[in-house]
């Protein structure tokens, strides 16, 4: 296999292993080798009113030089609307050449199902509803990362405009996922610098449990305004190529300023690539918990004006 298919596949691979932690049960595999999948999305998981199915097949090229080959599968959907919502899909390709889009797609095609249904169902209840939603969903954009009881580092000679990003910035839990004896653990915090990044891993290492765990999977991204750039690191901590996935899920969400790490307690049974599925799910549980997922407009801006990313230090290729 050529370095460049093989760089593809991995790439793919971590895109497909987000995806199906994203979206659960919406996320079908059809067929595996040939790398072919179906999406099923409608306006609302609990009531829906417009569901499409959307099918896709990836080439090898892809996400490198080619888009995913896809149909749109909905029994009401045709003539403009087809073209439409196609020329909409095309449209993010175009805009995120190289870049994974399955998931601006699928957020797209969920967002003309909303329009759609509140167009054809503009009854004062229903639309009061979603102006309230709507007004939930932009507070839990708002964060509040300021820590309650910040630990002050001890010291550092820095200036007292900078004082705040040398204090230990709050670590939040996840639920624990237990699969075959083997338990995984998401851990977050809300970090500025990188100095941060080693305060919190100091942190969670001062925990017996915590360290004894058999890896401490983590990654991070911090958005750096001066440079509109992103500066993201991962560690695998043994268990190879984890951390290059969970950076990944966290690029294709569009967190920022936060930190993720992954307890897991091995129990004695291989799980095979079900570990990356725990993995994932715990990171994405607690980063949607914790509100720094974004909307997918966002995510699509960001994904075509900041790609320039830079590493913390330089790593070998997970």
């Amino acid at each position: 296999m050529a370095e460049g298919d093989a760089g593809s596949d991995q790439r793919q691979n971590e895109e497909i292993e987000a995806m199906a932690a994203i979206y659960g049960e919406e996320w079908c595999v059809i067929d595996d080798c040939a790398k072919i999948f179906c999406i099923r999305i409608s306006d609302d998981i609990d009531d829906p009113k417009w569901t499409l199915c959307l099918q896709v097949m990836l080439p090898n090229e892809y996400p490198g030089t080619a888009p995913p080959i896809y149909q749109l599968n909905a029994p009401w959907l045709k003539g403009q609307e087809r073209t439409d919502l196609s020329n909409s899909l095309e449209e993010i390709y175009i805009q995120n050449i190289g870049e994974s889009i399955l998931y601006l797609w699928v957020e797209k095609i969920r967002d003309v199902l909303i329009q759609k249904s509140q167009m054809t169902e503009p009854g004062p209840e229903v639309k009061k509803k979603t102006e309230e939603e709507d007004a939930e969903c932009e507070d839990d954009v708002i964060l509040a990362c300021q820590p309650e009881n910040p630990v002050k580092a001890l010291d550092f000679d820095i200036s007292a405009s900078r004082t705040e990003l040398e204090e230990l910035p709050p670590i939040d839990h996840g639920v624990p996922i237990t699969d075959r004896r083997s338990t995984f653990q998401a851990h977050l915090a809300p970090v500025v610098c990188p100095k941060q990044v080693k305060m919190v891993l100091a942190k969670l290492y001062e925990n017996k449990k915590i360290a004894s765990a058999t890896h401490n999977i983590y990654a991070y991204r911090i958005y750096c305004e001066d440079k509109q750039t992103f500066l993201q690191d991962c560690e695998d901590d043994g268990e190879t190529a984890a951390g290059g996935r969970l950076l990944h899920l966290m690029e294709i969400l569009n967190v920022k300023n936060v930190m993720v790490v992954v307890s897991r307690w091995y129990g004695g049974i291989l799980l095979g690539p079900d570990r990356f599925k725990h993995i994932n799910n715990c990171a994405r549980n607690i980063l949607v918990e914790k509100n720094y997922t974004s909307s997918p407009e966002e995510s699509s801006k960001a994904l075509g004006k900041n790609k320039k990313v830079r590493k913390d230090k330089k790593r070998s290729e997970h």
